[in-house]
């Protein structure tokens, strides 16, 4: 049973797990204020956005669509295969020490603004909640409250609304593996008939529907990495939500302390971690802002400068001097740059709409062929297209030797959009014109005569002398 009595939040335990070990249920209150209304904002077109990723076309495909079936993945125009997913890799850690970065000068802005968690759980499932169970007060009367019509009701249709919910986000995020029109034709089908589709979806509306409606905030407590590696991340200068406790101590009922703190416990009420931020940073903190407007409004009723809870640096928050440039800073500044510079370079010259791969082919025992005609060697060449139209490719030899042919160059191979094709070239040495063994360079050349790529290879044969 949930337990609805108020809990002083301490720096020895979680707020959220009672002394015996069992879960105390958080209900945090609703603020008003300059940082509520620019993360609602910020949250409503980071949802929007979510949505939109797969409807958006660049290139003929979704913005971000990874299509696992046709191992094709497509990244806002950018459409690579699994040859090419090594580039990622660069893409990936500058990425990554971009939130090392942000986290280093701005602490847990990621978490509280911008985590999907986050913006799922505050913008959508704690709003039906606060819409159908009223606020903090009346939710917490509504838990120890017996189990009349009036509740069942509520927490029938609080839940219904959330699998709803759940169901909506599990279909767009499997929008982003199967194209919109497939999903639509999988939606119009039986379950059956699509199994993996649908297990999936059902998996994911399962798992959704326990996060937001039952773990909540325990996710982002005990699962989520980030939260235990930001003490690591951080330094005194870093940019927090911090107490100034300088100012606000010693708290007291207003007219009977000397500091601004009225010890109203608001701050504690409206976090959705369940911690009292006058303890200081905790691990909990996703730096959602909530109780920097719960104090400023309660500062401007009493009549009090804002700021008591701020955003604001350990340093600054203790008076002393501050500074955004500093060792970390740079250090992360010049990896993420790395890191993004590489994955710009290098997708440039190696995620190109079409690639072609090169194979010697050669029986057992026998790299060649040779006759009173002359010497044969066979080549075997992969042609992928990653466009969305057929794409033509001729095959060349770049300075051959002398008399040297190639069978079949004069032909153009045509790979349907999306497609590829394997094709095989016989490179031919007359027996008048053979000189031995020679180094080839093919080139293949995508119309209208964009080179995709030149490659050397070595042209194999019996000495000259053994032929005579």
């Amino acid at each position: 049973m949930a337990t609805t009595s108020p809990k002083k939040p301490n720096l020895d335990s979680v707020t959220t797990i009672n002394d015996d070990g069992s879960r105390y249920f958080l209900h945090p209150a609703d603020v008003h204020g300059k940082w509520s209304v620019a993360r609602r904002i910020f949250g409503i077109a980071l949802l929007v956005l979510y949505v939109a990723l797969p409807w958006i076309r660049i290139n003929g495909e979704p913005a971000l669509f990874f299509d696992v079936e046709n191992r094709r993945f497509h990244v806002f125009g950018l459409t690579l295969v699994p040859q090419d997913l090594w580039v990622m890799f660069f893409g990936i850690t500058g990425l990554g020490f971009s939130l090392f970065f942000v986290t280093a000068l701005l602490g847990r802005l990621w978490c509280g603004w911008a985590c999907p968690y986050t913006v799922f759980l505050d913008h959508i499932f704690r709003r039906i909640e606060r819409w159908i169970e009223g606020d903090a007060q009346a939710r917490k009367k509504l838990d120890a409250a017996p189990w009349t019509t009036s509740k069942v009701i509520k927490r029938v249709s609080k839940h219904a609304l959330y699998a709803f919910c759940a169901t909506l986000i599990a279909h767009v995020f499997l929008s982003y593996f199967v194209s919109l029109e497939r999903l639509y034709s999988y939606m119009g089908q039986g379950p059956m008939a699509h199994a993996t589709s649908f297990g999936i979806i059902a998996f994911l509306t399962l798992v959704l529907w326990f996060c937001f409606g039952y773990f909540r905030e325990q996710f982002c407590i005990i699962m989520c990495p980030y939260g235990r590696i930001q003490s690591a991340l951080t330094d005194d200068d870093t940019v927090i939500i911090g107490y100034d406790e300088t100012r606000g101590e010693p708290r007291g009922a207003k007219g009977k302390a000397e500091g601004d703190c009225i010890d109203c416990k608001r701050c504690v009420n409206v976090c959705p971690t369940g911690i009292d931020i006058r303890n200081g940073l905790q691990m909990e903190c996703i730096g959602c802002a909530a109780c920097i407007d719960a104090c400023d409004d309660i500062m401007t009723k009493i009549g009090r400068p804002t700021g008591l809870v701020r955003y604001d640096s350990l340093n600054g928050l203790t008076r002393q001097k501050r500074r955004i440039l500093r060792p970390r800073i740079i250090a992360y500044t010049v990896l993420l740059l790395l890191g993004l510079g590489a994955f710009a370079f290098t997708a440039s010259r190696k995620a190109k709409p079409y690639t072609a791969a090169f194979k010697k082919v050669a029986m057992a025992g026998q790299p060649f062929q040779a006759d009173a005609v002359g010497v044969r060697n066979f080549y075997e060449l992969r042609f992928l297209n990653k466009r969305n139209q057929e794409a033509r490719f001729t095959v060349t030899l770049v300075d051959p030797p002398a008399g040297m042919l190639l069978s079949g160059g004069d032909q153009t191979v045509k790979v349907p959009a999306q497609g590829e094709i394997t094709r095989q070239f016989v490179a031919i040495s007359p027996i008048d014109s053979y000189q031995g063994r020679a180094t080839l360079t093919f080139r293949v050349s995508a119309e209208p005569g964009d080179v995709v790529i030149d490659q050397a290879v070595t042209f194999l044969g019996p000495s000259p002398d053994s032929l005579k």
